[in-house]
């Protein structure tokens, strides 16, 4: 029995029989190139909605273990909903660009180098469903909130623009309650399908075996908030420019290092200590691993420093968002 074509497909073999055979060749190498691609792209494993308050955003674990936030889900979230503007300039523009949420003229000042690499770089993958979606790494959120939390402490915001910084720090809030790793993960139900030396792995893959080359990681920032929270003048005047209390560094240990990853402080001192050359601690992170999370870990620090009015307030946002690992005592941080 003949079967009459009709529809798409009646239209896709009108369309063939236009084409010429080179034509024919470039669309059918595309397809394979397509399909390649495709077969490349990363797949979630687990998926699920990350409900923070009266929030929600679409998330998944991916099967090379990355935590993915769906983008336009974080876009709907923030209550930036791309205007006719924004889609034309991103169908037309031959290089990426920033997420809508984060597009804004007046944001630009606040993102750095580093926030804006990752932003243009979207992760796609194959959700459950077999479709393709982008999504951004879920530690990078923390850091868009805190792009609109700073400009709106400066000032750079009208005033439709603060209900979106409002949401950021919601969000902020949110993650301060318990890691956003951990969240997807509960999200997902990827927590029970854990290895269970997965934490070894990770201090494995933080800790390097050779010294690394001195790096300048942590910024002013973080010891500008110190300075604040303890009743020091920044930058100090009539001192060095670097100088700073000696009891900071039992506070960067506390808030920093112990908080990194499991056993990572007593791994990095014993590294130092076996040194002919002594350094800072961070210079035995692994590059690949160790300085990215530390530089993540270091901007969720320095966004509580800036959220925080005491010094009391500073540490309990810390202990929220970032506890200890399988540690259950604390540091005398006073000066002695």
């Amino acid at each position: 029995m003949n079967h009459e074509i009709t529809g798409k497909a009646k239209g896709g073999k009108a369309l063939a029989e236009k084409m010429t055979d080179e034509q024919k060749h470039e669309k059918a190498m595309k397809m394979v190139e397509a399909k390649r691609t495709k077969r490349e792209m990363p797949r979630a494993t687990h998926k699920g909605e990350l409900k923070i308050g009266d929030t929600s955003i679409s998330c998944a674990v991916l099967s090379n273990g990355d935590r993915v936030l769906v983008e336009r889900s974080v876009a709907l979230v923030l209550g930036r909903k791309g205007g006719g503007a924004y889609w034309k300039k991103k169908k037309e523009e031959l290089a990426p660009i920033l997420p809508e949420f984060v597009s804004a003229n007046y944001l630009k000042p606040y993102i750095s180098r580093e926030l804006e690499e990752k932003l243009l770089a979207p992760i796609s993958y194959i959700g459950l469903d077999g479709e393709v979606y982008k999504g951004i790494n879920a530690n990078v959120l923390p850091e868009v909130c805190d792009v609109w939390i700073t400009a709106l402490k400066d000032g750079a915001l009208k005033d439709t623009q603060k209900e979106t910084a409002e949401k950021a720090y919601i969000l902020f809030k949110g993650f301060a309650i318990i890691g956003i790793t951990a969240l997807v993960d509960e999200a997902t139900g990827y927590q029970d399908e854990r290895e269970k030396d997965a934490l070894a792995k990770i201090l494995e893959m933080f800790v390097a075996s050779e010294l690394q080359p001195y790096l300048k990681t942590f910024p002013p920032e973080y010891y500008k908030g110190l300075f604040r929270l303890y009743g020091y003048e920044y930058p100090p005047k009539d001192k060095r420019p670097q100088w700073r209390p000696a009891y900071f560094g039992r506070i960067t240990n506390n808030v920093i290092y112990s908080r990194l990853a499991p056993e990572i402080l007593p791994e990095l001192k014993k590294a130092a200590s076996k040194a002919e050359k002594k350094g800072k601690l961070h210079q035995w992170l692994s590059s690949d691993i160790g300085h990215p999370k530390l530089r993540e870990h270091l901007a969720s620090i320095v966004s509580l420093l800036k959220i925080s009015k005491t010094k009391e307030e500073f540490y309990n946002h810390v202990d929220v968002a970032h506890p200890k690992f399988n540690e259950n005592y604390t540091l005398d941080l006073e000066e002695d």
